[in-house]
């Protein structure tokens, strides 16, 4: 925008200089021209260049008239725009402004009813233990996100953006989550990794005592347990391939009652053996 205004203003230096030539070039020639008769062998030459050189001059003034209200009218909408840029960025501000004095309010209210409630992070650290391990113990369904959610409880509860009482209440909530993993059947979406290769597959999980997966690449399995952990075996027997895609089959159509034969893909919920 601004080069734009330095380039009108060479554009009107310009033509300044222009209409000065102009002007120098006629008086010059008012000078030069001849007198007697000689001059008015030449009258109606010289009346058509200074009625040529004034039709210059006009049109030049009035390019430089249009050209400067041109400039008045783009330097005024200008300045309606910065005007309104300026009030946008104070709004803005003004509202960062009281979010920042709300949550210092909230920030003060919660350290408040901590100070006056009794001393529960022995138990929160005892329940966060117990909540990591049975998900880290558990069938390798949603760990990441699992975790993740423990996290940001944590987390919250160490930058005082909720009370204890909050953080306990939402430790429960993530029990009863647990507790209902055990009866849910259904069919999901997660990364798994075989044979050291990460991707993202399909999972039936049937409570937390199954996990069958089939890939986008056609290779079909289940969770296995070792005494390292869980890993997802490939099976390459036919029939239980079969059996494998009429569950993920059912699943899709949302049927989860009902009699399948399945391979045995029984893992411990608990502890690792």
């Amino acid at each position: 925008m601004f080069a734009k205004y330095q380039n009108f203003d060479r554009l009107k230096e310009v033509e300044d200089r222009i209409v000065r030539f102009c002007l120098f070039l006629f008086f010059g020639l008012l000078i030069l021209l001849p007198s007697g008769p000689a001059r008015a062998g030449t009258d109606d030459e010289m009346i058509s260049s200074i009625m040529a050189l004034r039709s210059s001059i006009e049109t030049l003034y009035s390019r430089v008239d249009v050209n400067r209200e041109n400039y008045k009218a783009e330097m005024k909408s200008l300045s309606l725009q910065i005007a309104d840029a300026e009030a946008q960025i104070n709004r803005k501000n003004t509202a960062i402004k009281l979010a920042e004095v709300e949550l210092g309010k909230v920030k003060n209210i919660i350290a408040e009813a901590s100070s006056k409630s009794m001393d529960l992070a022995p138990l929160l650290d005892e329940v966060f233990s117990l909540q990591i391990t049975t998900i880290e113990g558990g069938i390798p369904f949603k760990i990441a996100e699992r975790r993740a959610a423990l996290d940001e409880i944590r987390s919250d509860l160490r930058e005082k953006l909720i009370t204890p009482e909050r953080a306990l209440a939402l430790l429960w909530a993530s029990f009863e989550d647990n507790v209902r993993l055990t009866r849910e059947i259904g069919l999901f979406k997660q990364k798994i990794e075989i044979n050291g290769t990460e991707m993202l597959a399909d999972v039936a999980k049937i409570g937390t005592v199954m996990l069958f997966f089939s890939t986008p690449d056609k290779l079909v399995g289940h969770v296995v347990q070792d005494k390292h952990g869980y890993t997802y075996q490939v099976i390459n027997h036919k029939q239980q391939q079969e059996e494998i895609a009429m569950l993920f089959d059912a699943l899709n159509k949302q049927i989860r009652t009902g009699y399948f034969t399945l391979p045995n893909g029984l893992v411990l919920q608990g502890g690792r053996s």
